[in-house]
């Protein structure tokens, strides 16, 4: 692997170290490229810490139609149809890809790949690597494989601020690392960045992701979709701290139930029960905790002993907290887990700026909808991040004008998590968004390190306030029903600091709270 990054001009550049970036540098090969990652390979991206695992219909009893249609379901009637056909007709293809990158995928006794169930699938197709550690086993395959690529150059430590635009077209990345200020000229950049979990309080993902995608996309003036839907994991583990640790699907899917401090599974009366879309079961907790409820996952009849043995990392986190799942009621909590949102792309990933893709969480395909289904994540991430390769190597270099931009802090987050948590949580009021976007907007037009995550709060509390309907992870209390039209939205920066500005006074949060 080279690590000189003096003539690079001609390379795509590569932002984001999890497994969508990983596998398009290797998709790319031996073509030249370089990936740019803000910490360590491995180490801080939301793809090692993914438990579930990948949905594919690799069983006997299982097409791709189906799983279509379950996707189609739980995306509440906001999937693109079409770009969600094309993703999971080529999922059991991603996961042949992926064994011969090196994972070792989980396989019965017989060497057939061995298949979980999860919420709102009607079959079991979803696939495990070392279990519950799954993302951390693709992406320790995947560092090995990028490590040995000789074409692969990677730059650690070093962190994108802003993307140098002229005439709508992209030429290079404003990067900062130990060396300070850096410019990586290239017309072909590759946002990889994952998602916003660093925005809340409570969230099952690294605390550092807090959208600086989309605030770099944003920035270059791309336009960004369907930034309101954003997924609360219901079983999140309570009292594990920040990020919290997360029980996975897959745990429910094995028949685990919930029940609250009386004992009673409150979920009995709703459809599906425990495997109801997430957002159906996070607002079902949501509600019987704002009662005054605690609320647990009972695993002891139905895993007991066997716990341990089928996830491992979830008995370990229980475990720092003296709790045996295979005895003892795990207490649980929602908390934010994935955004469906992102920047809006095509079938290729390329945005609405020239020279700018995205793949990943960061990028908004469709296929999610309102809604993601369980383990459609990582399916995308790895089957759309050859279809971004393709691309790339499609287009040609041209000249490079180093455009320079203001310098820019590193983003910090926790000033804006106070506004965010209570405004952007499982249940949504106009009052809450519209206090929260007034708020927000002084701080995205400043120039210190809370601008750009303030930034893409407003843009999410923007487009929650135009949607007055209720729709998969998207509820309002105030607008509890589906609007008669089904559409996407699409936002810009410019879009959503000029509709903050027009909003009217509302109450401030501390009232709001009390």
């Amino acid at each position: 692997m080279s690590t000189d990054i003096r003539n690079h001009e001609d390379r795509p550049v590569i932002v984001g170290g999890g497994i969508a970036g990983l596998l398009i540098a290797l998709h790319l090969a031996p073509a030249p490229v370089l990936l740019l990652s803000r910490a360590p390979l491995g180490t801080e991206a939301s793809s090692a810490w993914a438990q579930g695992g990948l949905a594919a219909a690799m069983g006997d009893d299982d097409d791709p139609s189906l799983h279509l249609a379950d996707t189609l379901a739980a995306g509440d009637g906001l999937c693109d149809d079409a770009m969600a056909r094309r993703i999971l007709h080529a999922a059991p293809g991603a996961i042949e890809a992926l064994a011969a990158f090196g994972v070792r995928f989980d396989r019965t006794p017989q060497g057939r790949l061995r298949l979980g169930l999860e919420a709102a699938h009607s079959r079991r197709r979803i696939i495990h690597a070392d279990g519950d550690g799954s993302g951390r086993e693709i992406m320790r395959a995947l560092v090995a494989a990028v490590r040995s690529t000789p074409s692969i150059t990677v730059v650690e430590g070093v962190e994108a601020r802003r993307l140098a635009v002229a005439d709508h077209a992209i030429q290079g990345v404003w990067a900062s690392g130990p060396a300070g200020r850096m410019f990586f000229g290239a017309h072909r950049v590759v946002l990889a960045t994952g998602g916003i979990g660093g925005l809340f309080f409570e969230t099952t993902n690294p605390i550092g992701n807090c959208g600086q995608g989309l605030a770099l996309a944003a920035h270059a003036g791309a336009t960004l979709a369907d930034l309101e839907f954003i997924q609360f994991h219901p079983t999140a583990l309570d009292g594990s701290g920040s990020p919290m640790a997360l029980i996975s699907e897959a745990v429910r899917g094995e028949g685990a139930i919930l029940v609250d401090e009386t004992g009673r599974r409150f979920l009995a009366g709703i459809q599906s029960a425990e495997l109801a879309p997430r957002d159906v079961v996070a607002r079902a907790v949501w509600n019987h905790l704002a009662s005054g409820h605690r609320v647990f996952l009972d695993a002891r009849e139905r895993l007991g002993p066997a716990f341990a043995r089928h996830f491992p990392t979830i008995a370990a986190a229980c475990g720092k907290l003296g709790i045996d799942p295979g005895r003892d009621l795990i207490p649980i909590r929602p908390a934010q887990h994935y955004h469906m949102g992102g920047v809006a792309v095509d079938g290729s990933g390329r945005s609405s700026v020239s020279g700018l893709w995205a793949c990943g969480e960061v990028a908004s395909t469709g296929l999610h909808g309102a809604n993601r289904l369980a383990s459609n994540s990582l399916t995308e991430a790895v089957v759309c991040s050859r279809w971004v390769a393709e691309d790339l190597a499609g287009t040609f270099a041209r000249p490079i004008r180093p455009v320079p931009v203001d310098d820019v802090p590193s983003p910090d987050a926790a000033p804006v998590r106070p506004l965010v948590s209570p405004a952007l949580g499982v249940v949504r009021h106009e009052m809450s968004l519209t206090a929260a976007a007034r708020t927000l907007l002084p701080l995205a037009e400043g120039k210190n390190s809370m601008a750009d995550p303030a930034a893409v709060a407003l843009m999410i509390a923007i487009a929650a306030l135009r949607r007055r309907e209720s729709r998969g992870a998207h509820h309002r209390s105030d607008c509890p029903h589906h609007a008669a039209a089904v559409r996407r939205s699409d936002i810009t920066l410019r879009a959503a600091l000029r509709a903050a500005r027009g909003l009217a006074p509302a109450p401030a949060l501390e009232s709001l709270s009390s």
